[in-house]
């Protein structure tokens, strides 16, 4: 004796359940990565675009109640803003910090600046840089 099977024949009662919960999920699914990558795309694009200053510290010279700072900037020829630097003295207290302008129309600055410090500083950190 032979048994009957049980199946359904073949594309012959259209799709199952499965099939249709499964399309949908590929479909949220590819939905919510296209709006990942374009929200990260969004936030490089926000990043790189956006910081129209940016600046290196090339060396420093420490005194008694100063930091000697060499700068070198780099930005947009018409962009105007300020970078923030900082000193700290050898147990890591911060002794001084100060925000210097570029206003130049240059779009590559070298610039030597004082940074007062209330005590000897052993480090010159630029903290960052911003556009007005």
């Amino acid at each position: 004796m032979s048994t009957a099977s049980t199946h359904l024949p073949e594309g012959r009662y259209g799709r199952s359940g499965d099939e249709r919960a499964d399309r949908k999920l590929k479909i949220i699914g590819s939905v919510l990565g296209v709006a990942l990558l374009i929200l990260i795309g969004w936030f490089a694009y926000y990043y790189v675009g956006g910081n129209k200053i940016s600046a290196e510290v090339i060396s420093f010279d420490t005194s008694a109640d100063s930091v000697k700072v060499h700068l070198e900037v780099r930005k947009d020829a018409d962009a105007e803003g300020y970078c923030t630097i900082r000193s700290q003295a050898e147990d890591g207290a911060e002794v001084g910090r100060r925000d210097f302008r570029f206003d130049q129309n240059a779009t590559r600055i070298d610039k030597v600046v004082t940074l007062r410090t209330t005590s000897p500083g052993t480090t010159a950190e630029l903290l960052g840089c911003h556009a007005d």
